[in-house]
């Protein structure tokens, strides 16, 4: 199969900054990771994009742009084609040396319930600025033939673990962005993946407002507290734990007034808890327990989500691992998810599977703009 070139490019739920991601793929199991980078956003830009999910909220058709989210997606996709610039050239690369680029865009509203998810992000601005091909909206024909939109990074999980030794031929990996979400993994059947709850969104958003930093770092904040278990067991008392997948989440799903009245150590510590305890609940609606929890994304950073997630995998004689761990890097793996999807894309393969999303039937998606200058 023809190995393409490709540059993914992630701006998840979590709104930190920009991933940038090269990978050669055939878009089915030949792999080869290459350089990935993050390019963080300035805090006024940050703050941009925490209002776009405000003034997101009154869409009722996919290509509305209310109030300043026009504005915001210009300057959006300038930042990303910034991004993509100075990769290339850190990486001594033209746009020849590039065949495609997946560009994911920002989410500011996920509605599955509704048929409409929005990413802002102009691809053929994209395109014609680098000048190289840009596949995006990846979600929309997924919702159009029945899917939630999410997850899409599961089938490049696959391809990861096409040759990996699995106990029983199970392994789950989990992505804690903004949002947390699983895919289960057993030998060559198409992966089961769902959102699972929430990720570092709420514990981002509580520190924010109460210590005015961005993010806990490594989890130094929730290791000062204690976690309020009350409210932890009233949390996954929700009715989205025990709906049966497929599922997925909005950012603005669950919100910091979960742990409202806390102090701030004792808040991040509780969300951290509702993180790990949610993921691990995921485990509910598979087939099997998983004995393999890989862990990706800026959560397996923080510290105290990986100890509540290890104690209680200790519970069923499972392991948790970071995805360094497994010789992956869980920082870039959704931007290299993205170039990868953009080859199966190309090649008309499909994204997304009736047990990742609830599509009726495995299908392909994404747009192409070729660059017209």
């Amino acid at each position: 199969m023809t190995m393409l070139r490709a540059i993914g490019l992630m701006s998840g739920t979590s709104m930190d900054g920009i991933d940038v991601a090269l990978i050669e793929t055939d878009g089915e199991r030949q792999v080869v990771r290459s350089a990935a980078r993050e390019y963080p956003y300035d805090p006024a830009f940050r703050g941009r994009l925490a209002q776009g999910l405000v003034d997101a909220l009154s869409i009722a058709k996919r290509d509305e742009r209310p109030a300043g989210l026009a504005d915001l997606e210009a300057a959006l996709t300038a930042r990303h084609a910034d991004a993509v610039q100075k990769f290339l050239n850190e990486n001594k690369l033209g746009a020849a040396d590039i065949d495609v680029i997946g560009f994911h865009g920002q989410t500011v509203l996920h509605r599955p319930e509704c048929g409409l998810t929005v990413q802002i992000g102009d691809g053929q601005a994209l395109a014609d600025t680098l000048g190289i091909p840009v596949v995006y909206d990846m979600r929309a024909n997924d919702m159009a033939h029945g899917g939630q939109g999410a997850p899409l990074v599961p089938a490049y999980h696959q391809a990861l673990a096409a040759n990996a030794k699995r106990d029983g031929g199970s392994v789950a990996f989990v992505n804690i962005g903004g949002i947390s979400n699983i895919t289960f993994l057993r030998g060559n059947d198409d992966p089961i993946a769902f959102d699972t709850g929430p990720g570092n969104a709420l514990i981002d958003q509580w520190v924010m407002a109460n210590a005015g930093v961005p993010y806990d770092d490594g989890g130094l904040i929730a290791s000062e507290g204690v976690v309020d278990e009350a409210i932890v067991d009233s949390c996954l008392l929700q009715p989205f734990f025990d709906k049966k997948p497929p599922k997925s989440l909005d950012r603005n799903d669950f919100t910091p007034e979960l742990v409202a009245g806390l102090e701030l150590a004792d808040g991040a510590r509780t969300l951290a808890a509702i993180t790990a305890r949610s993921i691990m609940a995921a485990a509910n609606h598979l087939p099997k327990q998983p004995k393999l929890w890989i862990i990706c994304g800026g959560g397996r950073k923080n510290r105290m989500i990986m100890a509540d997630l290890a104690n209680e995998a200790a519970k069923h004689s499972a392991s948790v691992i970071s995805a360094e761990e497994a010789e992956l890097d869980g920082g870039a793996m959704e931007a290299e998810a993205w170039a990868y999807l953009a080859v199966r894309s190309l090649k008309g393969l499909p994204l997304t599977f009736p047990e990742t999303t609830g599509v009726k039937s495995p299908i392909t998606g994404g747009l192409l703009a070729n660059p017209t200058t």
